[in-house]
């Protein structure tokens, strides 16, 4: 089956369009951190999570009420409407003096991220079911929007600022965003053409499928592979900063090697899931990312522990005490020395370094009993928490959660084929809310727990129960099958 005439162009749009809305969505990531860092505000990380949140929040809420107004209206007057109304908010973010008013722009440019729910609907009515998860999968390849804000932004922001000497120079780029905002809408609402779905429905029958289990088990999916893709495009900026002492610019580089290959990949997610199905991939997505973060969960640590003591084989009397030997009348024991534990971090440890030795337990002349302890085990585990080991682990979760993203929206239109704009929104603000309960989670994880791995700690049990409930699933449908047959 041919797609309709133009369905390619509107593709490219909605995915260039959705691109600059995903640049701006993530762009507190990159500012907060670099205020933060250069002491313009003062804010501590739970506020910092806040902020980073704050415009995930109403980019996930609006999911649903603008893929419902996409199905009745069409894409195009939807997206050009949100796009010009969120240039406003943005540029007064270069106006702001305290947290509140930060909030609150925050809050207001927040919208570009419903732009998803437009975009996946406005997209879908264009293509055959059969090509709908590779288009799907090609429009959410602009989650790339966050590699480019993460990577750019903090090299504008040293360049506006004049290396921090004049560190207001930062309030122009939230007035460039805007502008970016602007044109954008232009070009779409000049070069789109405008659909809508082929049944009308009325707003009761649209929302029916939220009765369906189905349908919030895909929003949890989502929530982790797309709200945690969300959340950590932003929370790498300050966790590489804080944890590996980086540079913000080279921090951004860094976190660009998760954001930028999982917003690409999405659209070999949605070819991997049109031919091998959404289930295959969400198995083998689920599984990995589990693997990887239980990896992350362990922190740069250090050690000690009681280890293998050294007992007396016979009874008698202690004659010698050195570091390296004992001697119980004619009887030999030899100990391990004592090991001068020091660990560079200039120096790479991709394993965890483990060393042991003795410690004398007895004096010389003493009468010790047969089993009586002489030495004392004592065990020093090194874990450096290496940064090579730590990117590569993230960037194979980037990928994914890449993958997964087409893999859950794969699901969308097979299960609910005319009901793609309700069902793609309320999976959205599923995912939305991920993205901003995550970073709001992480910033009181770290205050309670110190850990900056307790960001992996929660993906790892997250991720774990999206794994269960997809293999209790599907038993339940191969028993079905088995008793069909």
């Amino acid at each position: 089956m041919r797609e309709a005439p133009g369905a390619w162009r509107i593709l490219v749009l909605n995915t260039l369009a959705f691109t600059v809305c995903f640049a701006c969505w993530m762009v507190n990531g990159v500012l907060v951190t670099f205020l933060v860092e250069n002491e313009v505000f003062d804010w501590d990380v739970a506020q910092i999570g806040t902020l980073i949140g704050m415009p995930v929040l109403t980019g996930a809420l609006m999911r649903l009420p603008l893929g419902i107004l996409t199905d009745k209206f069409g894409g195009k007057p939807v997206f050009a409407a949100l796009l010009l109304f969120c240039a406003v908010p943005m540029f007064l973010l270069s106006q702001v003096h305290s947290y509140l008013g930060y909030v609150l722009c925050s809050l207001g440019f927040g919208m570009v991220g419903a732009s998803f729910a437009v975009g996946i609907a406005f997209s879908s009515v264009w293509f055959s079911k059969g090509r709908q998860g590779t288009a799907l999968g090609i429009f959410g390849a602009g989650n790339a929007g966050a590699a480019l804000t993460v990577m750019g932004a903090p090299g504008i922001l040293k360049w506006l600022t004049a290396d921090g000497v004049n560190l207001e120079g930062w309030r122009t780029l939230p007035m460039g965003y805007a502008a970016l905002l602007v044109v954008t809408a232009v070009l779409f609402f000049l070069f789109t053409s405008n659909k809508h779905p082929a049944s009308r429905r009325t707003l009761l029958q649209m929302l029916k499928p939220l009765r369906s289990l189905r349908v919030w088990r895909f929003g949890l999916y989502y929530f982790l592979v797309f709200g945690g893709f969300v959340a950590l495009a932003q929370w790498l900026m300050p966790y590489y900063v804080n944890v590996y002492s980086m540079t913000i610019v080279t921090a951004g580089l860094m976190t660009s090697i998760f954001s930028l290959p999982s917003g690409v990949v999405r659209a070999l997610g949605g070819v991997l899931s049109d031919r091998f199905g959404a289930r295959a991939v969400m198995y083998w997505i689920l599984g990995t990312t589990v693997l990887c973060c239980f990896l992350l969960c362990f922190p740069k640590m250090e050690i000690e522990s009681p280890g293998s003591g050294i007992m007396a084989r016979k009874s008698g009397t202690v004659t010698a005490v050195t570091e390296t030997e004992i001697k119980v009348g004619d009887v030999s024991y030899t100990l391990l020395p004592p090991v001068e534990m020091e660990f560079e971090d200039d120096k790479a440890h991709l394993l965890p370094m483990i060393r042991s030795w003795h410690r004398p337990a007895v004096k010389i002349g003493a009468q010790v009993k047969r089993k009586e302890l002489l030495a004392r085990g004592e065990t020093h585990i090194f874990f450096q928490a290496n940064v090579v080991v730590f990117t590569i682990f993230v960037f194979v979760i980037g990928i994914t959660m890449g993958i997964g993203k087409a893999g859950v929206y794969k699901y969308i239109p097979d299960d609910f084929p005319d009901e793609v704009g309700v069902v793609g929104g309320i999976v959205g603000v599923m995912g939305g809310l991920g993205g901003f309960v995550c970073p709001i989670l992480f910033g009181h994880l770290l205050k309670a727990l110190g850990l900056w791995t307790s960001t992996w700690m929660f993906f790892f049990w997250l991720s774990l129960a999206c794994l269960i409930w997809l293999h209790i699933v599907v038993r339940k449908i191969s028993v079905k099958e088995v008793h069909i047959e």
